[in-house]
């Protein structure tokens, strides 16, 4: 038996080594309020050097009118340690903190989702699907759970493989494959979703304030990217099951076994649950019925003046706080109905739950938005778009091959640093410019920043997650003498990332060739 494990160690010492080294590497990396804290303080030092080296560019400014000729426009670097421009600083230091377009998006997607998930209502809805579904469908079921969990934000990457595996256990199947399935599709595909969510009024605020800090004329909102993710998530279902039936299962055995339906049992939904979840079906159908009557009419109240609603309307213009209407309405539906809302002071007590998930984001959202705003006032993201921008053209690197190696850039990050807002806080001032000099919409830099932050969450070392995975297998351990480690978790995983990003890929290169909408009224070029 010590030789056995012996020569284990040594086939995977290499892969576990480097394992241990990205994991090393991610582990020293300092916190992303301090990073932009550093990035504040190389914008200002940059911005004295380049103004007084007089750097300046020259280049066409589209106008904002398709009439209107694109016309000639020379911009400087501003020296941001000059009197005024620190006397701006200070004197803005709140309004630019508190006018950050990222942050009240988040606090109010944040309060809504916290009383659907404090109430009990998304893990009830959760379970209900997992649980309800035929055993040849299962894995299916499973996959389109997870991919569509993260409208519960993180509790979707722990609950769904937890139910998961507890249903492969009672089926008398190996559990690990439920909870490495379970796991890849709600983390993996974490950028997709059938609905919105969270993350896509978080990213969509980022985009907003570069836009707006850099005069940069496109629609953003947080429907923006939905059109895409409505259909990478049929992409990661049908990928999460391939990958599963083809590799997982074989890999990992799936040989019936004793069954075992007493996990299951704690799974179960109660009565109340159940009454909670159709009270939250009735209301949700009440809900939308309103807003289509709200909307389909010619004169309706979400309509624009002249009756359209794309591309732009009250309509994609109140999507944040119809959304928050919704999670409320659906939210106290179920919370009534099933019980665990008693009484009305407990409603502001599971929104304020909801906020705490939030807490992490407010803190770096305040050297973040001071970072977006200096940056953008320097023009140092101008002068370094354009000269980019003619580079690469002169280079030829245009088109899709472009977006591929933004891809691979957001892939490489993700690798170490897995807080999706502060890469995208990083990387949005610098690429949203840059592109859309070359004529890419907002909503394009934003779906190929997505797509690499997604497809790799599952085989970062430092995803706060792994752990959690690996208490989940080690539960499940039928072999005393099997090692886990961060090794196996991303290993098992590594299939499913592969299998994502082709699949993102293949998507992408689709709806940029055929230059299809990314959302309502959204085009994927300027």
């Amino acid at each position: 038996m010590a030789e056995t494990k012996l020569e284990a160690k040594q086939k995977r010492g290499g892969f576990e080594r480097f394992i241990k080294t990205v994991e090393i590497i991610g582990n020293k990396l300092p916190h992303p309020f301090w990073l932009f804290i550093s990035l504040i303080c190389i914008v200002l030092v940059l911005s004295f050097i380049l103004a007084q080296a007089g750097v300046s560019v020259t280049y066409l400014k589209a106008s904002r009118s398709a009439a209107e000729a694109p016309v000639e426009t020379t911009i400087a670097v501003q020296n941001l340690l000059s009197k005024q421009s620190m006397r701006e600083f200070f004197q803005g230091f709140v309004s630019t903190y508190s006018g950050f377009a990222a942050l009240g998006l988040v606090l109010i997607m944040m309060i809504g989702i916290g009383l659907l998930e404090q109430t009990g209502m998304l893990s009830s809805l959760m379970r209900a699907t997992i649980l309800g579904a035929p055993e040849a469908y299962i894995i299916a079921v499973i996959a389109f759970v997870g991919v569509n969990a993260n409208l519960a934000s993180d509790a979707g990457v722990v609950v769904v493989p937890a139910v998961a595996g507890a249903i492969f256990k009672s089926l008398g199947r190996n559990p690990w494959i439920g909870v490495i399935a379970g796991y890849c599709a709600a983390n993996g595909g974490f950028g997709a979703n059938m609905l919105i969510a969270g993350t896509d009024a978080l990213l969509a605020g980022i985009t907003e304030s570069v836009t707006k800090g850099l005069g940069i004329d496109a629609p953003v909102h947080p429907l923006m990217n939905w059109y895409f993710m409505f259909t990478a998530s049929v992409i990661i279902i049908v990928a999460t099951v391939i990958v599963t039936r083809f590799f997982t299962e074989k890999y990992l055995g799936d040989d019936k076994t004793q069954i075992d339906s007493s996990l299951i049992e704690k799974h179960k939904l109660t009565e109340d649950e159940r009454k909670g979840l159709r009270a939250s079906g009735i209301a949700a159908l009440v809900f939308i019925g309103i807003v289509l009557l709200l909307t389909v009419p010619k004169d309706a109240l979400f309509r624009a003046a002249d009756g359209s609603i794309l591309p732009r309307s009250p309509l994609l213009s109140s999507v944040v706080s119809i959304l928050f209407l919704f999670f409320f309405t659906v939210g106290m539906a179920y919370g009534k109905a099933s019980g665990t809302i008693k009484t009305m002071k407990d409603v502001p007590q599971f929104m304020q739950k909801g906020v705490a998930g939030a807490l992490s984001f407010i803190v770096i959202a305040l050297p973040a938005s001071l970072f977006i705003d200096l940056l953008s006032k320097s023009n140092i993201t101008v002068v370094v778009g354009v000269h980019a921008g003619n580079f690469l053209k002169e280079m030829n690197i245009q088109g899709f091959p472009l977006l591929l190696a933004f891809i691979l850039i957001s892939i490489t990050m993700n690798i170490f640093i897995t807080s999706g807002s502060a890469k995208w806080l990083i990387l949005s001032p610098l690429f949203i410019p840059l592109f859309s000099i070359l004529g890419y919409s907002p909503a394009l830099t934003q779906i190929a920043y997505r797509i690499g932050d997604s497809c790799t969450n599952i085989i970062s070392p430092v995803d706060y997650y792994v752990p959690v995975i690996m208490g989940l297998l080690e539960t499940y351990k039928t072999d005393a003498n099997r090692e886990v480690g961060i090794g196996t978790v991303i290993s098992l995983c590594l299939p499913y990332s592969i299998a994502y990003f082709i699949g993102f890929v293949i998507l992408l290169f689709v709806w940029f060739t055929l230059r299809l909408p990314l959302g309502p009224g959204v085009p994927s070029f300027m």
